[in-house]
């Protein structure tokens, strides 16, 4: 007979019975070396398994009755099972041997198929064939014969590229090493090295795996594993460990029952056999199906376990993203054939995929929207038993449960909206609806104590109104409206307020997760509060996020804020579009581009929405400015997209093209209501002329555009590309001006970019063109109907018609034209002033108006201006009782250094005057000498808000051109600080942050301290202004500006002058009384400023500000130095509740965020290492000072201030209190000096305690009787852009005229050049 044959091919007689019954002694774990003459006569023929296989092959055929029993055979023929199971299991135990040859690698595999096939034949059973061990045996053997190297990336590379390249010797950075959950498998074993597979070796080893799985598939469909959960959990270990082995060709499909001959890649093979575990054959109830599942959802969630250790991830490879789609659809097939059986399964698979998911976003992408595929399987009465499990899951206290669970409730709204049916629970109805998922879920985040989930809740939010779904838009307009319940009715409420532990049942046993105790983590709890939001008030909590502390949160705020807006949630008023613009000059760059992008988005979205469009140049604009030049570089690139690479020639525009129509309103809106950016505006075209970005064509298609409605618009391009284009059309730009000057009503911004334009071409215009020009200006200004602008703009334009080669006839230009317009002012301004009546009906515009022109042409004529011109000038500021001179007479230099009295003059003209005396002092040292300290004195008594407004600018103007004069009165000016009216405290502020930048002023007397006042200011836009003056421009240039002058802010802010050093400022009894912040109605105050300051601190500051205090201040009332009287006492006070602030606490020695779960990566690792470290020796060394230095000084003040029944006591104590809290086990230690302060100092640490958990109870109850929002403050924005656009004009001036951002009204954009209207009472002043 055949098989007899081929089984003497295994000389199973030629093996003795004591080896056969040592491999059966040693139960398969172990062999013996078998003969080896006989192994060698084995396998003298390499094909001798399969040729047994074969002939075994129709024996293992049930139906087929006509063939004799297999058993019946061996007997007949003396073979016994005993020696053939254990000549198999040598050959298969040779191929788990280390470093096994091919040859070993395919006996293992065919002998392993062989023993399966005999299993698998009636009666294997009987005839003791079956062994567990035996069987798990060949079931670990695919997997086992298999190079773990094949076709991927050896462990020995891996380490080879963290050491570095050896040529360059520089040392790479290490491989990323995250924790047991979230390590990414790499490793192979290293005993594969050594050992090379050719393409055919691989081959015929795939044939053995294939052979093998085919044989244990036949066997599973009748061998029942019922009894046997080991082998059988070893199946499952195998199919699913095969699922990823090769890739499959074409789609996988389960619809369709094949054969397992039909089958050919192993992963087909692997999901027929995990079917065929979850069929009843293999038990009854679910265990088979359990054990199928578990496995499976390691596939799903991108794992790979292993034995004895926690599931380490996979690389999300194409091969790992594979087979988890294939085991999601596995899954599918087997719910929907055995519905009922896996329901229960399926809700426990979800619980363990949201139980085991790591941080990381790629994975948590992934396994989002696995369960989101898995949940749309469930009926609704177990969908809406995962979402309150969902819910209770997002409250957990680990911050990758609750990103996960807004990971899933996002997936879920991309969903249909259940409905309610009669199968659903009422408890339970309420879970079904969207509005559950976006309200009690993802809103109920925005808030979390982590960073990192607050910033994910917000970034949900925004997409929740991105999703196709209306029910996802709807329910986040419900959270805006009125009439919006935020979360879960107050029945339930109680309950999710109450703060429990998570108890929850190891995810090994894949059993249900319970999450009915839940820790609470949200750090207000509105859910608990059935009340409504109103529309303000969650805007007002929007703004704070768009402050958070945390990068990414104010990233996501700005995207939730910016898809409201996009969507219709929240209006696009100017207050809710500057949340975006405020953004771009935030601190952080990242930040910046991001609201960057969210206002090209919102633009994109609504390009019509002139609002939107404001905000896009409020936001973008001054960012070509910003210090950061990738933020420069972005700022450029969306003003290039937006408007420059949209504008075409006239005859190209379309009024349905969007874009081109978007590009015109913006360059309008410059010219209308954003004027004041245009100067950033400039700096960008400064950028992009030497990359030669203006083409003639470009240039030409602009000049067509220079008549009609985009006229503004056209020239205020022009005139920023005039200087760096290609030669221009001269004719349209003449005929242009031409037109200009003969037009009755003209725009007064076009009038002045249009001569912008002309004064860059004059230096190529033949002469008579010039002249006519000139002439032309001349004319134009000697009318005095000109706007104050055009005025400034046509004597700039003047001024460069007369550059040329030769210095001389520049001059003689400009003494013949300027002297010409001073002569006729100072013709017009001695009529009215100085003669007797002329006073008689002023007109008031005409008299500012030369004022005006008076001030601009003579500071380019200054040999031109005589004494009979200072006299007129300051005659305006002057009483009108001065005596007249008679003709002929030999006029006064000035008038007497006496304050300005008010005469008949108005306020404005008054202010205006103050301008012009400031241009002429300018080029005049003797003016500036004898008016400086009339200045100082109107700042002091003057009452005229412009007029003290316009000092201010024109002293810190005159400290530029004549610093060691002017610098004597900056404490004049500083005094403004605390004026009466915010706009003069504005102004000073500003002036004199520019005026330290440029260090033309020092850090000298109480200028600090008057700074710093401005803190306290009762004008918050003043305060937020003042905060950025300080940090972001005056502290990066003098870091040690704050820690130095703090010790004698205490004394400055208390008004204690007893100390020998400090405080010792010359200043007037209304300065002092001005800046005091003493007694304890101003400590509020006080402290503000305290906080502000040790906020900005470095530790090493805030380290050395500890021991200077304890030497300067407390150590002076030790020795006696300073009396412990009324004044000394509320010093002490202030000095102990200094010591007691948070802020002075040393962030080496802070813990991480409360919430915040350390990042699993080397570096952070390797950071958090170091922070250890580092917070351990500045414990030590911090220890060690306050033992030698603190001590014996607080013990020596304690014993004083008992004698003297101070009430400071209490502040010391309370100081020790807070500092101890560092040293609680440390106290009789360190107070071992005196016993009684050491008892006092632990009784009061335990009271404190105590009373510290009783305050957050009592806070925790406050907080759900009623909430308020206290959201941090934005610097305004209008304040930043002013002055950055006023230091930018600073530094581009060249003395040659003022500046002053104060305006009463806006100035007309529309003048007419006939007569001027008397009654136009704006007050002008030189911008």
């Amino acid at each position: 007979m055949e098989l007899i044959r081929a089984l003497q091919l295994l000389k199973l007689n030629s093996v003795s019975s004591a080896w056969v019954d040592a491999v059966w002694g040693f139960e398969f774990t172990h062999t013996d070396p078998l003969d080896p003459v006989i192994e060698e006569e084995i396998k003298e023929d390499p094909d001798v398994f399969k040729t047994i296989y074969k002939q075994l092959l129709p024996f293992s055929a049930e139906d087929d009755d006509d063939t004799r029993s297999v058993w019946v055979v061996f007997g007949e023929n003396g073979v016994s099972a005993k020696p053939l199971l254990a000549v198999l299991s040598y050959f298969i135990l040779s191929a788990k041997a280390k470093s096994p040859s091919l040859e070993q690698r395919l006996c293992g595999l065919q002998a392993a198929s062989l023993y399966l096939l005999l299993l698998k034949i009636p009666g294997s059973v009987a005839n003791k064939v079956y062994h567990q061990i035996l069987f798990d045996t060949c079931l670990n053997m695919p997997l086992k014969c298999w190079p773990q190297d094949s076709g991927k990336k050896r462990k020995k590379d891996c380490l080879k590229s963290s050491q570095g390249d050896p040529k360059t010797g520089k040392r790479s950075k290490p491989p990323k090493k995250v924790s047991e959950e979230m390590e990414i498998d790499d490793d192979e074993d290293d005993e594969e090295q050594g050992v090379y597979f050719s393409p055919q070796d691989l081959l015929k080893l795939r044939e053995g795996i294939v052979l093998l799985v085919r044989t244990l598939l036949r066997l599973l469909e009748r061998f029942s594993l019922r009894d046997k959960p080991q082998s059988a959990d070893s199946c499952v270990q195998l199919f699913t460990q095969l699922t990823n082995f090769e890739p499959v060709i074409g789609d996988l499909s389960f619809s369709q029952e094949r054969n397992v001959d039909q089958l050919q890649s192993l992963p087909e093979l692997s999901y027929h056999g995990l079917g065929l575990l979850c069929s009843t054959i293999h038990g009854e109830g679910d265990e088979c199906r359990r054990r199928v599942f578990r496995k499976l959802l390691y596939v799903i969630l991108m794992m790979k376990t292993q034995e004895r250790s926690k599931p380490c991830l996979l690389a999300p490879s194409q091969a790992v993203c594979g087979a988890r789609d294939q085991a999601m659809l596995f899954i599918g097939h087997i719910v929907d054939k055995q519905r009922e059986a896996t329901l229960p399964l399926l809700r426990i698979l979800v619980q363990h995929i949201c139980h085991q998911m790591v941080e990381k976003s790629e994975y948590r992408v992934s396994g989002a929207q696995a369960v989101g595929k898995l949940m749309a399987k469930m009926p609704c009465q177990d969908y809406a038993a995962i979402i309150k499990w969902l819910y209770s899951y997002s409250r957990n206290n680990k911050v990758a449960f609750r990103m996960f669970a807004l990971d899933v409730a996002l997936v879920l709204l991309e969903q249909s909206e259940r409905d309610v049916d009669d199968t659903v629970d009422p408890e339970l109805a309420v879970f079904l609806p969207h509005r559950f998922l976006v309200h009690n879920i993802i809103y109920n985040h925005r808030n979390d104590v982590s960073p990192t989930v607050r910033g994910h809740a917000l970034h949900c939010l925004a997409q929740c109104l991105e999703l196709g779904s209306q029910n996802a838009t709807k329910c986040v307009h419900e959270l805006f409206s009125n009439s919006a319940q935020t979360m879960l009715e107050s029945g339930r409420s109680e309950q999710t307020l109450k703060r429990r532990e998570t108890v929850q049942k190891t995810a090994l046993t894949f059993r249900t997760i319970e999450l009915t105790k839940h820790k609470s983590i949200t750090t207000t709890h509105r859910s608990v509060m059935n009340s409504s939001l109103q529309n303000e008030e969650t805007l007002t909590l929007f703004k704070k996020h768009v402050s958070d502390p945390k990068t990414n949160a104010r990233k996501s705020a700005l995207e939730t804020v910016m898809s409201l807006l996009k969507h219709g949630v929240i209006s696009c008023s100017a207050e809710n579009l500057s949340i975006l613009s405020d953004r771009c000059r935030d601190p952080a760059v990242s930040v910046k581009k991001k609201a960057m992008q969210c206002l090209m988005d919102l633009l994109a979205a609504l390009p019509e929405n002139r609002e939107v469009q404001e905000a896009w140049l409020r936001g973008v604009l001054p960012a070509v400015m910003d210090s950061e030049s990738s933020v420069q570089e972005k700022a450029l690139e969306c003003l290039d997209h937006v408007v420059i690479a949209h504008i075409k020639s006239q005859g190209k525009y379309r009024d349905d093209d969007t874009s081109q129509k978007l590009a015109w309103d913006l360059l309008g809106l410059m010219c209308e209501k954003c004027q004041h950016l245009s100067r950033y505006f400039s700096k960008a075209f400064s950028v992009w002329a030497p990359q030669q970005k203006f083409t003639p064509g470009f240039v030409n298609g602009l000049l067509s555009h220079t008549e009609g409605e985009r006229a503004a618009a056209a020239w205020l391009l022009l005139a920023k590309i005039a200087s760096c284009s290609p030669k221009l059309n001269y004719g349209t730009v003449l005929d242009t001006w031409e037109n200009t000057i003969r037009s009755p009503v003209v725009s007064v911004t076009m009038t002045c970019h249009i001569l912008s334009v002309l004064g860059d071409i004059a230096s190529n215009l033949n002469d008579d063109t010039k002249t006519r020009i000139v002439d032309d200006l001349m004319g134009w200004l000697k009318t005095f109907s000109l706007p104050l602008e055009v005025i400034s703009s046509c004597v700039d334009t003047l001024v460069r018609f007369s550059r040329s080669d030769n210095t001389q006839d520049t001059l003689r230009f400009l003494d013949r034209f300027c002297g010409e317009l001073v002569s006729v002012c100072e013709s017009y301004l001695s009529a009215v002033i100085l003669q007797e009546k002329g006073a008689e009906n002023i007109n008031e515009d005409l008299l500012v108006k030369h004022l005006h022109t008076l001030g601009v042409a003579s500071l380019h004529c200054p040999s031109k201006v005589g004494k009979r011109i200072f006299l007129v000038v300051q005659s305006v500021l002057t009483p009108s009782e001065q005596p007249v001179p008679a003709e002929g007479d030999e006029l006064p230099a000035s008038q007497p250094l006496s304050q300005f009295k008010p005469n008949s003059m108005s306020t404005v003209v008054r202010a205006q005057a103050v301008i012009t005396l400031g241009k002429l002092c300018l080029q005049h040292e003797e003016l500036m000498l004898k008016y400086l300290p009339v200045f100082a004195r109107e700042l002091e008594v003057g009452t005229e808000l412009a007029v003290r407004s316009n000092v201010v600018v024109v002293m810190c103007d005159l400290c530029v051109r004549y610093t060691n004069t002017v610098t004597r009165y900056i404490p004049n000016i500083s005094a403004c600080l605390r004026d009466k009216d915010p706009i003069v405290r504005e102004q000073t502020l500003i002036m004199l942050t520019n005026l330290l930048q440029e260090e033309y002023v020092k850090w000298k007397g109480a200028l600090f301290f008057r700074f710093a006042i401005v803190l306290v200011d009762p004008d918050p836009a003043i305060v937020d202004l003042c905060e950025y003056c300080l940090v972001d421009l005056l502290l990066k240039k003098s870091p040690l500006m704050f820690s130095q002058h703090f010790i004698e802010c205490i004394f400055h802010f208390n008004s204690y002058e007893k100390h020998k050093k400090y405080n010792k400022f010359l200043q007037t009894e209304s300065e002092r009384s001005r800046f005091s912040l003493k007694g304890r109605q101003n400590q509020g105050k006080r402290f503000r400023i305290y906080r502000f300051l040790l906020k900005n601190f470095t530790d090493e500051q805030r380290f050395n500000i500890t021991t200077k205090i304890c030497q300067d201040i407390l150590a002076t009332f030790v020795d006696s130095e300073l009396p412990l009287d009324s004044d000394g006492s509320e010093l002490l006070a202030d000095t102990f509740d200094i010591l007691s602030l948070k802020e002075m606490k040393l962030t080496a020695m802070s813990g991480p965020a409360a919430g915040e779960e350390p990042q699993e990566d080397e570096m952070a690792m390797a950071k958090a290492v170091l922070q250890v470290a580092q917070k351990k020796l500045v414990s030590q060394v911090q220890k060690r000072n306050f033992v030698e230095n603190v001590i014996p000084i607080i013990i020596s003040l304690k014993n004083m201030l008992e004698e003297q029944h101070s009430p400071v006591l209490k502040h010391l104590m309370a100081y020790l209190q807070v500092t101890m809290q560092e040293y609680r086990s440390e106290v009789k230690e360190l107070f071992a000096a005196d016993e009684q302060l050491a008892a006092e100092v632990e009784y009061n640490l335990k009271r404190f305690e105590k009373e510290k958990q009783q305050q957050e109870q009592q806070q925790m109850e406050n907080q759900l009787a009623s909430f308020t929002f206290s959201p941090q403050r934005n610097v305004s924005q209008t304040f930043m852009l002013h002055l950055q656009s006023f230091f930018l004009s600073l530094r581009r001036r060249t003395f040659a005229g003022m500046l002053t951002p104060v305006r009463t009204h806006s100035s007309p954009t529309v003048f007419s050049t006939g007569k001027p209207n008397n009654n136009n009472n704006t007050a002008y002043t030189e911008q």
